[in-house]
């Protein structure tokens, strides 16, 4: 059987497993009360923010926490088919010599975001904060996730020896010691893009699907067998999370999926040495938390909007624009990105 055949069934084997419980797991989060509640959310710097306020109200009472149920189905699923396919004899072959540090990242990764995304979830959702942006006030969030990324990229620059940084038709840069912080960065901003992004139905969930396939295209083109188990297994579970997350949407991932979900997806990249190939492959996320970012600045330094709400799908909507149309429009983009990014790497 050709890896190809092993993969794509793997893939379905996550999509199985999780579209078997997700029902169950719903109805679960439903009795837990883990739903979306009716509140006045406000900024990083404490203003209400209406214009969320008034487009998300309809969205009270649905459940949050998919994410989690993604997260322990491919972990599960992972740590027991790799020493799997290991043991039937197919070579785990990587582009990396140490294939247990890999691993240990990518775990690393998966795991420690989601704690921190499910602490804030259920801080938030169980309404034991007293103050700050949602669960955790946005600096000590922010905190935590520098912290944690400072982590990763010391794993990935001392246990697999990456520092160079290659962008298509101009160089190859080493960066040395300074790729640390400089992968923390990305980490952190990625992780952060998803967070913003999760904001309408299907929107997050359906371009990180886009993404994956093609960060997948390229781990399976240089066999990098691991990696390519993990993303098979995250998009099979994802595909099965997403049939019940498009409008109207029965489940939302949550802070648990989205910070894990952004941080995994940089790191991903940053692996697969295509970290130049990351801000297109996943452009949608980095132009949302762009928005953001640049509204918050604006409105901090003049004391104005720079565009009519953020992120930018925020502005759309306030526009007009009906949320299917913004999510279905934002795939077709997303599927060019990911088109042209997996092309411009694939050129090195």
């Amino acid at each position: 059987m050709n890896s190809l055949a092993i993969l794509l069934g793997v893939l379905l084997f996550s999509f199985a497993i999780t579209s078997a419980v997700i029902v169950p797991f719903i109805n679960m989060l439903y009795y837990l009360k883990f739903q979306r509640a009716k509140q006045e959310t406000r900024d990083v710097f404490g203003m209400l923010t209406p214009i969320f306020n008034a487009f998300h109200k309809q969205k009270a009472g649905v459940p949050v926490g998919g994410g989690l149920l993604v997260i322990t189905v491919v972990s599960i699923l992972f740590a027991i088919l790799l020493p799997l396919l290991e043991y039937f004899g197919i070579a785990i072959t990587s582009v990396h010599t140490n294939n247990t540090a890999e691993v240990n990242i990518l775990f690393f990764t998966f795991l420690s975001f989601a704690i921190l995304g499910l602490y804030d979830d259920i801080k938030k959702f169980f309404r034991l904060q007293t103050k700050g942006f949602f669960g955790l006030s946005m600096k000590y969030k922010l905190f935590f996730e520098l912290i944690l990324a400072f982590v990763i990229s010391l794993m990935i620059y001392n246990s697999l020896g990456i520092s160079i940084v290659n962008i298509p038709f101009v160089a190859t840069f080493d960066l040395g010691i300074w790729y640390i912080p400089f992968a923390a960065f990305t980490i952190t901003a990625f992780a952060n893009a998803v967070n913003v992004t999760d904001g309408l139905d299907g929107l997050a969930a359906g371009v990180l699907m886009i993404s994956l396939f093609g960060l997948w295209l390229l781990s399976a083109s240089i066999l990098d067998v691991p990696l390519s188990l993990f993303i098979a297994l995250w998009l099979g579970s994802l595909i099965s999370f997403l049939y019940f997350n498009v409008f109207p949407a029965r489940i939302f991932m949550g802070d648990v999926g989205s910070l894990a979900f952004g941080a995994t997806l940089a790191v991903v990249g940053l692996l697969l040495g295509k970290s130049f190939g990351l801000l297109i492959i996943g452009a949608i996320f980095v132009i949302e938390v762009a928005s953001s970012l640049a509204q918050l600045i604006a409105k901090r330094t003049f004391k104005r909007r720079l565009i009519p709400a953020a992120p930018l799908h925020l502005t759309l909507q306030k526009m007009g624009w009906e949320e299917p149309k913004i999510v279905q429009r934002a795939w077709i983009v997303q599927i060019l990105l990911t088109l042209f990014g997996v092309w411009l790497t694939s050129l090195q």
